[in-house]
């Protein structure tokens, strides 16, 4: 007897007597029970629902608690289909048949892959899960048993003709596609009627939320789909996973989402590593609005996440706040010990004449006002040309700083707000979050604040800082400045064979207040940190006998001091003159300047050596032992160098110094081309500030 809760329902509404023709049924039942009971050979089959979606309404309640009284004094209850033959149900009423073959070759693929990866269930032998999937085969096993469990334990879902109506729209829908297996992700939630028969189960609110953060185009996961690199591009590894994270969130009991575990194992394919699945994971957790976390596990919520939030607080982040921000990182990121810094300056007048270095920090390009200030402060013509240096943003950059600039101040707004009632996991997300921002922010405004504008004798010259350095703890001023010092425009020291060569070379004398000026009132001319700079490299030469320091009597200048040291006053009629302007007839004026070891020899091999008691002794190119270790004498190494990595070397070379005396260096740099004048300014330039004496073997012009 099928449907007699139906049929019992259906005769409440007749009238028989003083009774109805349900009672009579109930009646019936209990009559025909025990008269069945009596009898051989004789049984009474009775189908009643299980699911309260069939019992109607109250009335049909009632009925059914008589009609489970009746029956139930001689009843056996039978489950139509025990939970290890729901499995051959499936096939059975899915499938026309399955190809054995076809599926141990599957099988045994997937194993071998699934193991490699390390990603069977935990506590699962391989051969355990081996024997479920040859079960469930063409599904994962998980499918059934969140479908025939999880769902399944909704009240108003039948657990088997529920499974059986989900997985023929599944196999339905990828009839025409072609996969090894059908897994969770495999669920494609833009099909209407697949979605349709979830949400009317999980609650109408979750139609939106697949279409925020699953189906749309422009949805969280499609753009974690594109953003894994083009390799992973057609896995669609995000809507794989967010689709599994899906399915795992619902449940009529208390347990609900997915592990990495479980989401690895259902939204990866065997041609690409399973660690790509929780790459996807990772972003799709900063960009999906309904995605909780918890516990380990994964799964959907109509209460939107931290991301939601931080939208929304993003979205109301006026444009001052965000100046401010701005303002405050860069001057916080500002040591002023090299230079005098002035951020955001809106008039020339706020810059000052003086000698000192600055730079001058502008909120954007703005060379109107760059030439204003060099020319003029205020109405008055600027004297200190030549000390003045721009730093400006790099366009390109805007964009990514500020959206990391509006991320900070958001989630700095959501930390401070008491009323979120934040849970501890979000609490301590924020702060884990806060932590990141504030270490890429500085990042970032190193990135974005990089184009550095450089008087010179044509207008200015531009130089890119570059990328920052992983990590770089630098502020600001203090890589400008290294960035000037290391391309010699700007000099802790003046080496007096460059001060004899450069300006003294076609002249006799030359003033030094003159020399001072110069280099900080002409844009172009050589740049000191500070007046001792002069001081000392004068008084250097000096005392090595390079030139003489005197001062002018009416036109001509007099020699008062030559070979020993002496204070330089760099003001008045003070001057340096040529050397053979001071010295007298049996001195002997040595030309070669510092650079030049004494009591040196060579060897055959054109090796440098200092030997005791002035003998010479040969470098032994191989090794030689010291105690129990061996150890190197000499190195010779030879080497091309990739671009970028110049500054990753200086650590070996500053290593090789630390452990010997001499080190010599040949550099051949091909591939490219410099101009004549930066050669020499800035190539040979340098190698005389070091006072390094350069062995040139080929110029290599054009």
């Amino acid at each position: 007897m099928d449907e007699v809760l139906e049929y019992v329902t259906k005769a409440a509404a007749v009238t028989v007597g003083e009774s109805t023709l349900a009672a009579q049924t109930i009646a019936f039942m209990q009559e025909l029970t025990e008269v069945a009971g009596t009898l051989e050979k004789v049984a009474l089959v009775i189908a009643l629902p299980t699911s309260a979606m069939e019992r109607y309404d109250e009335s049909a309640e009632k009925l059914f608690g008589q009609l489970k009284k009746v029956v139930g004094r001689v009843e056996k209850i039978y489950a139509p289909v025990q939970d290890h033959e729901i499995n051959q149900v499936i096939r059975q009423r899915l499938f026309s048949r399955i190809d054995h073959d076809g599926a141990c070759e599957v099988i045994g693929d997937f194993m071998e892959y699934a193991t490699r990866e390390s990603i069977l269930p935990a506590g699962t032998e391989p051969s355990e899960y081996r024997k479920r999937f040859e079960s469930s085969y063409p599904f994962l096993p998980e499918v059934v048993d969140v479908l025939y469990h999880r769902w399944g334990s909704f009240p108003d879902f039948q657990r088997t003709r529920g499974v059986l109506r989900l997985l023929a729209l599944i196999t339905y829908s990828l009839k025409d596609k072609s996969v090894p297996y059908i897994s969770m992700a495999d669920f494609d939630l833009n099909d209407s009627e697949i979605r349709r028969e979830l949400v009317k189960f999980a609650g109408p609110e979750y139609d939106s939320i697949i279409a925020a953060d699953i189906t749309d185009m422009d949805s969280g996961s499609k753009k974690i789909d594109l953003s894994l690199g083009g390799a992973y591009k057609g896995l669609k590894l995000g809507t794989r996973a967010v689709t599994t994270v899906f399915l795992y969130s619902f449940s009529g009991a208390a347990e609900k989402g997915a592990t990495m575990g479980e989401i690895k194992r259902n939204a990866t394919t065997t041609e690409n590593p399973a660690s790509v699945v929780a790459e996807a994971v990772e972003q799709l957790k900063r960009r999906l609005f309904y995605l909780q976390h918890q516990t380990g596990k994964y799964y959907f919520d109509t209460v939107h996440n931290l991301n939601r939030t931080l939208l929304i607080r993003m979205e109301n982040i006026g444009d001052t706040e965000i100046v401010e921000s701005e303002r405050e990182l860069l001057k916080n990121s500002i040591s002023g010990v090299a230079m005098k810094v002035f951020v955001w300056s809106e008039k020339n007048t706020d810059i000052p004449d003086t000698t000192d270095l600055k730079l001058i920090i502008l909120q954007e390009r703005d060379d109107e006002f760059m030439k204003d200030t060099m020319n003029m402060r205020g109405s008055t013509p600027r004297v200190n040309r030549n000390t003045l240096f721009f730093l400006t943003p790099l366009e390109s950059e805007r964009t990514g700083f500020y959206n990391l600039l509006k991320r900070g101040i958001a989630y700095r707004l959501i930390s401070d707000d008491k009323t979120l009632n934040l849970s501890n996991e979000q609490n301590k997300e924020i702060k884990a979050e806060l932590k990141k921002i504030e270490g890429g922010l500085n990042e970032a405004l190193r990135r974005y604040y990089r184009l550095l504008a450089i008087p010179g004798r044509d207008g200015f010259k531009e130089q890119d800082l570059g990328i920052p350095t992983y990590g770089e703890a630098k502020k600001i001023d203090e890589l400008v400045y290294e960035k000037l010092r290391t391309a010699s425009e700007v000099l802790e020291r003046i080496v007096p064979l460059v001060i004899k060569e450069r300006y003294l070379k076609d002249a006799k004398f030359v003033l030094t207040e003159q020399l001072y000026q110069s280099s900080a009132r002409t844009p172009g001319e050589v740049r000191i940190v500070r007046r001792e700079v002069w001081e000392d490299g004068i008084s250097e030469g000096v005392a090595q006998g390079l030139f003489g320091l005197g001062e002018l009597e009416g036109e001509e200048p007099v020699c008062r001091f030559f070979g020993k040291s002496t204070s330089v006053a760099l003001s008045g009629s003070e001057v340096i003159l040529r050397g053979d302007l001071c010295t007298t007839p049996g001195e002997v004026t040595d030309d070669r300047g510092s650079g030049y070891l004494t009591g040196t020899d060579k060897t055959d091999e054109g090796e440098t050596c200092i030997g005791d008691g002035g003998i010479v002794l040969p470098i032994d190119p191989e090794l030689t032992v010291s105690g129990n270790e061996s150890v190197r004498k000499k190195i010779h190494l030879k080497f091309t160098l990739p671009k970028g990595k110049v500054s990753d070397i200086m650590g070996v070379m500053n290593l090789l110094q630390s452990k010997f005396d001499r080190l010599e260096i040949e550099l051949l740099a091909e591939d490219g081309e410099i101009s004549e004048s930066d050669y020499d300014n800035k190539i040979e330039e340098a190698f005389r500030q070091l006072e390094i004496k350069l062995n040139k073997k080929s110029s290599g012009r054009y």
